[in-house]
């Protein structure tokens, strides 16, 4: 398995659902942010209110402050995830092909039909594929703005180890 096949895979989710990823990663990355910041976490800020005021007993060792951390720490990768989700998906809704070009140079071409926002495809193993391709962020490359109707033959690229990172090849689509 190609690692930089599993990387395209991983990058295509947010890639091929851009309208939704911007809205779920833009306001997630919110919340995250928040409970990353110190005190965020319940108990931690009157931990410290009774620390600095010297109500804990000296051999008394505070509790929650690995949790705390672990939860920050958590949250802020978490929130770094979404903001590159978010980052994708402005990018993938604004027509720049993410990994659509790695897809296209890479992928084994096979036969499909499009139903709709649905493309149908079987991989060379004889696994049978029905994929989402929405109007908002279309799997097809090069060309994105080609008008493609339901129910047509269409050519498909999918990456062998991941039949799901998919492209319509719109080189070698009847027009």
């Amino acid at each position: 398995m190609n690692p930089m096949d599993a990387l395209v895979w991983l990058v295509n989710f947010p890639a091929s659902h851009g309208y939704a990823m911007v809205f779920i990663a833009g306001f997630s990355t919110l919340g995250l942010f928040a409970l990353s910041a110190r005190g965020a976490v319940p108990g931690e800020a009157l931990r410290s209110i009774r620390e600095r005021e010297g109500l804990l007993h000296p051999t008394e060792r505070p509790r929650g402050r690995v949790w705390a951390g672990v939860v920050r720490i958590a949250a802020r990768v978490l929130a770094l995830l979404m903001l590159g989700s978010l980052v994708i998906g402005i990018l993938s809704l604004t027509g720049v092909p993410v990994t659509r070009a790695y897809i296209y140079d890479n992928g084994r071409p096979t036969t499909g039909t499009l139903e709709g926002d649905w493309v149908t495809f079987t991989t060379a193993e004889g696994v049978e594929y029905t994929l989402e391709s929405n109007f908002f962020t279309p799997a097809v490359y090069p060309d994105r703005d080609v008008y493609l109707t339901s129910g047509e033959p269409v050519v498909v690229r999918y990456l062998p180890s991941h039949p799901q990172a998919f492209v319509i090849d719109s080189d070698q689509t009847p027009r």
